[in-house]
């Protein structure tokens, strides 16, 4: 058992093991019921602990990540290059926190992934090679609000004729008190649960993320409201735009156009903007092809803002926990992040490019190198792999919503009578429910309960919903639409 179980996890490692998309409710419960319920007094041997982990607890993962079919949660995979990467990682355990020239290379590593990652996104290095690796967009969108309310509350001292302090140093309520401010307001469309996290982590508060949006478009900006709110002069705002909904994968602006008008704002009023493209910065990596020409326009104009939170695990395709995070306002992270009253961990002067300590530019001081892995993937597939990838991401959604929009158990989302413009602006996600009620109440897990796809159950305009987030860099279109459809199809006749 245990030389057949090891045998899988080589195909996994190689890109080839075709699993199951959710465990079996016996190996669940098994795995379950192999779990102590105290610690012993005596320790087991080596080979009996992994055949535990290899023979019980193995069997009752899901298939997130190795499966093409799993669609919840928009959950990549782990490409065969990421993963070698991410051995490596285990093995060697480096701690990523501060840059010492003549200690390892991790520093050097991290910081060339960061310039990699920039030129796959069409990003200027001379303006966004500055920024640092998270655990995940949660983490990215604190950073990404955090350097926004400290940039903002500078602004709004300059324009008072006030001081400027920071609220790093000093203390958010003091910053606030010495400028006659209520508060610090997110201006958003639709904004992530992880952004109004983010907002409550940071004493801005949940309350005060605020959408403001078109009344008859709940992703693009009214723009009178937007500038009504910037105008307040009892607080300042970040301006949080929603680059790739997390239920459509659409995007709160269409062009360059657009962001170029919030910009113009923003300046105006001395307010920071920040990107949530978890995901939909990768629509920066399709050609200009009429094919993607909408979905492309969703990501046109980012380099306008201050911040750009992004996630690895997703469409980038390397293992769980990876995030970034990229800020065109080098020096500010250091205000807010320093590392103080720690000697010790001082770096010392290098030679090669100016590359910041990771701990006086993010939340963690003890971090994983968890940039090897995006290294390898970029490294091993480039510009014209990961365009490849996302290509056939977006062709596998294409597909799906065009069966849907045609069958007459389901409706497709959002709401159209065009399954022209419905296709054409289509990115990863494929958003429906069912026609009938009692259905819908139960299409989730109907689907999942086949056990040959997985979807995520959501909501959309007050009633239930599927989502299915493609995102795994095994998609193959013709075989996937094939599964997915006969799934669907017999799902709609129970």
């Amino acid at each position: 058992m245990q030389e057949e179980t090891l045998q899988n996890l080589w195909k996994v490692a190689q890109g080839k093991w075709e699993s199951g998309v959710l465990p079996s409710a016996e190996n669940l419960a098994r795995a379950r019921a192999s779990l102590p319920n105290i610690l012993p007094n005596t320790g087991a041997s080596l080979d009996s602990v992994q055949q535990h982990i290899l023979n019980d607890i193995v069997p009752a993962f899901n298939g997130g990540s190795l499966s093409p079919n799993y669609y919840g949660f928009i959950t990549g995979g782990a490409t065969p290059a990421a993963l070698f990467a991410d051995n490596v990682v285990s093995t060697y355990d480096q701690n990523v926190q501060v840059h010492l020239s003549n200690h390892s290379i991790v520093t050097d590593v991290e910081f060339h992934a960061l310039g990699l990652l920039a030129d796959l996104f069409r990003l200027d290095r001379a303006a966004w090679h500055n920024g640092t690796f998270t655990t995940g967009a949660t983490a990215s969108n604190i950073l990404g609000l955090a350097l926004g309310r400290e940039f903002i509350l500078q602004k709004a001292a300059e324009m008072k004729g006030s001081p400027v302090r920071s609220v790093g140093e000093e203390g958010l309520f003091e910053v606030l008190h010495e400028l006659d401010l209520s508060g610090v307001q997110v201006l958003s469309t639709l904004p992530h649960s992880s952004l109004v996290k983010a907002a409550g982590v940071l004493g801005i508060g949940r309350a005060n993320v605020r959408n403001i949006c078109r009344a008859d478009n709940p992703l693009h900006f009214d723009m009178d409201q937007l500038e009504k709110e910037l105008a307040r002069t009892d607080k300042v705002s970040i301006v949080a735009i929603s680059c790739g909904e997390v239920n459509t994968g659409r995007f709160a602006t269409s062009g360059m156009e657009q962001l170029a008008n919030i910009r113009q704002l923003c300046d105006k009023y001395g307010a920071w903007i920040h990107a949530d493209g978890a995901f939909g910065i990768f629509s920066r990596v399709l050609d200009d092809s009429p094919e993607f020409a909408t979905v492309k326009k969703g990501g046109q104009g980012i380099e306008l803002v201050d911040s750009i939170t992004g996630d690895g695990h997703k469409l980038l395709n390397v293992p769980y926990d990876c995030g970034f995070f990229f800020c065109r306002h080098p020096g500010l992270a250091f205000q807010v992040f320093q590392n103080a009253n720690a000697a010790y961990l001082t770096a010392a002067a290098s030679d090669g490019p100016s590359i910041p300590s990771p701990l006086n530019i993010g939340i963690e001081n003890s971090r994983r190198f968890r940039a090897l892995p995006v290294y390898a993937s970029l490294l091993s597939y480039g510009k014209h792999g990961f365009r490849d990838m996302l290509e056939r991401q977006v062709r596998l959604a294409r597909a799906i919503y065009d069966w849907v929009f045609e069958h007459p158990a389901y409706i497709a989302l959002p709401l159209t009578t065009s399954k022209t413009e419905l296709l054409d602006q289509s990115f990863m996600s494929v958003l429906f429910r069912a026609k009938d009620d009692i259905l819908n109440c139960e299409l989730a897990k109907k689907i999942n309960d086949t056990g040959r796809m997985f979807v995520s159950g959501t909501s959309w305009d007050g009633a239930p919903a599927c989502r299915i987030a493609i995102s795994n860099w095994r998609v193959d279109v013709e075989r996937d639409v094939t599964l997915v459809t006969g799934v669907l199809a017999e799902v709609s006749q129970i």
